[in-house]
């Protein structure tokens, strides 16, 4: 029987799920011998600080993590306007425990201008009942071709 994230017919809190997205990301950016360093769980929009070995170049990072292993992730209408040369996103997929997560990642402004142009083409789609949809403040990225997989080069560190 597989080892799912599924605790006592539970799922996983999701402020679990994005904990272990963040320490998974710090551990490979480690392994791949970068510095690390969680921010506090308050920081606005970066998750993690890392730099090169000789700390002259950092970037930030703001990681999302899902847990059905699957290849779309929930943001929010933030993130439109919150980018720069320097911030990136790491997305997380965890499929079950036991198995190493994939990771896609995405510069910020990508993300930016994904979201943003994914969420105007989904405003201008009618509802199943035909009815108009209503804005929202969620916003979805989803790499479907996986571009973004193990894309650590995108890091530019």
């Amino acid at each position: 029987m597989k080892k799912s994230l599924i605790i006592i017919a539970n799922k996983l809190e999701s402020q679990l799920v994005g904990v272990a997205g963040e320490y998974l990301v710090a551990g490979e950016l480690t392994l791949r011998g970068y510095l690390a360093s969680i921010t506090l769980r308050n920081s606005k929009g970066i998750d993690i600080i890392t730099s090169n070995s000789d700390a002259t170049k950092s970037i930030s990072i703001q990681v999302k993590t899902n847990s059905d292993g699957g290849n779309s992730w929930i943001l929010n209408k933030k993130s439109e306007n919150y980018c720069s040369d320097s911030h990136f996103y790491i997305f997380v997929a965890i499929k079950e425990l036991g198995t190493r997560p994939s990771f896609f990642i995405v510069p910020s402004k990508v993300v930016a201008e994904f979201i943003t142009n994914d969420h105007s083409q989904w405003l201008q789609k009618d509802k199943r009942d035909g009815s108009k949809r209503k804005d929202t403040n969620m916003r979805k990225f989803y790499d479907k071709k996986n571009i973004y997989l193990e894309k650590w080069d995108e890091l530019k560190l």
